[in-house]
């Protein structure tokens, strides 16, 4: 049986963004990866239409936000960006979706920054609600 067309466009997301091999347990949930020496690859589900932003839960498939913007015309996905960058604490410029602009999943690429420093960031947004 082949496998379903969801496992593929994960796949093919995982492949764009740098994804290539799994990387070895470092502690960190695999939402989380360095794809170079300065950049990382946050994987996300994103709930938009919320009435706060964010962050909702962190696991392995993917870090769980809400965003306060309605899902049209790019809203939520500029939301979601200046959420993210002011939460890792990094300019705006440093933060592009990699892939998945027109899904709840998505690849949110932060460039130069460690990937130590997008876990404290996002671990203590995280714990601080």
């Amino acid at each position: 049986m082949a496998p379903n067309k969801k496992l593929k466009q994960k796949a093919a997301a995982a492949a764009a963004a740098g994804g290539g091999p799994p990387q070895p347990a470092t502690g960190y949930p695999a939402c989380l990866r360095s794809i170079s020496p300065s950049s990382v690859a946050i994987s996300i589900h994103a709930k938009p239409g919320s009435r706060l932003a964010t962050i909702t839960d962190m696991n392995d498939d993917a870090l769980g936000v809400q965003i306060d913007a309605p899902a049209k015309d790019g809203e939520a996905n500029a939301a979601l960006l200046d959420y993210i960058s002011s939460v890792i604490g990094v300019k705006k410029r440093q933060v592009s979706i990699g892939s998945g602009s027109k899904s709840r999943d998505k690849i949110v690429i932060v460039e130069e920054v460690t990937l130590q420093t997008v876990f404290d960031s996002l671990n203590r947004a995280l714990m601080s609600q």
